[in-house]
């Protein structure tokens, strides 16, 4: 049985959605874990906190999964510290936070809606894995950023990996991905309005005047979404069966290094296809 550290702020439905579908996984016996604890960087005490409602309902979750809760609130943290160095701060919040974890024992851990960013020590101890809205050739940033840049360079694929922790935030090595075509009777036309739409506009005006909604943006934030709770289903599967495994902070296939991302997008469309 994998052992699991689940970390997450707690934010809204998507948390949630993480958590429930783990453990209905594990229900059904297509994943053999057990989450250890779930960490969270908030109390939910803290005041002003425009999230305390869906925090409440993801702590009434865990507990009432039976999965100890541990938390460690980042906003009432040393704010002597914060105010003049956020590098040290981010330090000492880590070393308070794997006090806090030192009683438990867990083979990987899973940032599933973490906010907050890790630092190096920790990174440089526990093996950690996130989900970063791209492909590894792809955009870094946001999954906002990575959306416009695909368009700006006329891209006819996109996707989402998971990646490896590390001191270089969100430049850790891919482990897994799944990729997808956005060309095709679905996307056509709507490549065709944009290319209409920047005969009299620029990219900063759509962006600014449209945002989210525009709809090839918003058709190919709507694809890359629906597989990402897949893709990490897939991926803690294939650790469970020992198929990936982490060694001082290296992957291993099937015992030997994994010298690029597992593709797993046969997996997570065939799952997108059952729905």
């Amino acid at each position: 049985m994998l052992r699991l550290g689940w970390f997450s702020s707690g934010r809204g439905p998507g948390s949630r959605d993480l958590l429930r579908t783990v453990m209905e996984k594990k229900k059904e016996g297509v994943l053999d874990v057990n989450i250890e604890f779930v960490f969270c960087n908030w109390d939910n005490n803290e005041e002003p906190n425009t999230r305390k409602e869906q925090r409440e309902q993801f702590f009434a979750m865990v507990r009432g999964y039976g999965i100890p809760l541990v938390t460690a609130s980042w906003k009432t943290f040393r704010p002597d510290i914060w105010e003049k160095d956020q590098t040290e701060w981010r330090n000492e919040y880590g070393k308070e936070m794997r006090s806090l974890l030192s009683g438990y024992e867990f083979e990987l851990g899973i940032l599933a809606g973490y906010m907050l960013w890790v630092d190096d020590d920790t990174c440089e101890e526990y093996d950690l894995i996130n989900l970063h809205p791209a492909l590894p050739s792809g955009p870094k940033g946001t999954w906002q950023e990575v959306i416009w840049k695909l368009i700006e360079e006329d891209a006819d694929e996109h996707g989402i990996m998971i990646h490896l922790c590390t001191k270089e935030w969100d430049r850790g090595s891919a482990l897994t991905y799944c990729g997808f075509p956005i060309r095709g009777p679905a996307y056509d036309e709507l490549w065709n309005g944009m290319r209409e739409k920047l005969r009299t506009r620029t990219m900063e005006q759509i962006r600014a005047e449209e945002g989210e909604k525009e709809p090839l943006f918003a058709m190919m934030r709507k694809d890359g979404a629906r597989r990402e709770l897949p893709l990490i289903v897939s991926t803690i599967k294939q650790f469970a069966e020992g198929n990936l495994k982490m060694k001082e902070q290296k992957a291993y296939h099937n015992n030997r290094p994994l010298n690029g991302p597992f593709d797993l997008s046969h997996d997570v469309n065939d799952s997108i296809d059952g729905e």
